[in-house]
């Protein structure tokens, strides 16, 4: 089960899109989780820390190749991991079932790990942490079909969103625009996702945001979507 060829292209620009992190689901009961909400779903947000990088130990390529199994929407595999380790991750996720790779700007071989995505044939993406400044884009833009910025330290689950995340969404959408490209570049926010700040995330200009607690944990998920979908602007 894959999604369509260029499937990235094809995802609405009229409305937030809505990524959906397998971190917050119910782990012991994934497939019915995700036969749950996978119809609110643009795109599926898989975690990967190895407890180095990020102090979380989280998805590995077995229950990735899982999740490909139970859905056709894209997923989209976040490496927080070493650069001991990341060529070899990319690898073994590609295979797994991978719809879009992101790495962070932080590794040394971040270039690297751009260039094997690419060679595997699929979107690639970069994040980047709090402390990280905006300008580090700029060498990658023209390669990266998503950019994602944290919104709350790496890896740690329940943080209240840093004061510096929407100024930094500004900054990055403006970086973004100054490049004179024809592909389309989506800007993320990951990261202290609550109700009181997707409306503020949105209007700094993220395009669409990892949901966790606020998708899995709501009573009445269908209306959560719509309030979601109705941040235009």
């Amino acid at each position: 089960m894959r999604p369509a060829a260029g499937w990235l292209d094809t995802l609405p620009i009229d409305r937030m899109l809505a990524e959906f992190s397998l971190w917050s689901a119910d782990l012991g009961h994934l497939a019915d989780e995700m036969a749950r909400v996978d119809r609110h779903v643009d795109l599926y947000h898989i975690d990967v820390a190895d407890g180095r990088f990020s102090p979380a130990l989280l998805f590995f390529p077995d229950l990735t190749a899982v999740v490909r199994k139970l859905t056709t929407k894209p997923l989209h595999i976040h490496l927080m991991t070493s650069d001991d380790i990341l060529l070899a991750q990319i690898e073994q996720f590609a295979s797994a079932g991978a719809d879009l790779i992101t790495v962070h700007v932080e590794n040394s071989n971040s270039n690297a790990a751009l260039a094997l995505i690419d060679r595997l044939g699929i979107p690639s993406g970069l994040v980047l942490q709090l402390e990280t400044p905006i300008a580090a884009l700029a060498p990658f833009l023209g390669r990266v079909r998503v950019v994602t910025l944290l919104g709350t330290r790496i890896g740690i689950r329940g943080q209240g969103l840093d004061d510096e995340a929407p100024p930094r969404l500004r900054a990055a959408r403006a970086l973004i625009a100054s490049e004179s490209r024809q592909r389309r570049v989506i800007l993320a926010a990951d990261g202290g996702i609550r109700e009181h700040t997707v409306k503020g995330l949105r209007k700094a200009g993220a395009e669409t945001i990892v949901m966790g607690s606020l998708a899995f944990n709501a009573d009445d998920l269908s209306g959560r979507m719509a309030w979601i979908h109705a941040k235009t602007t």
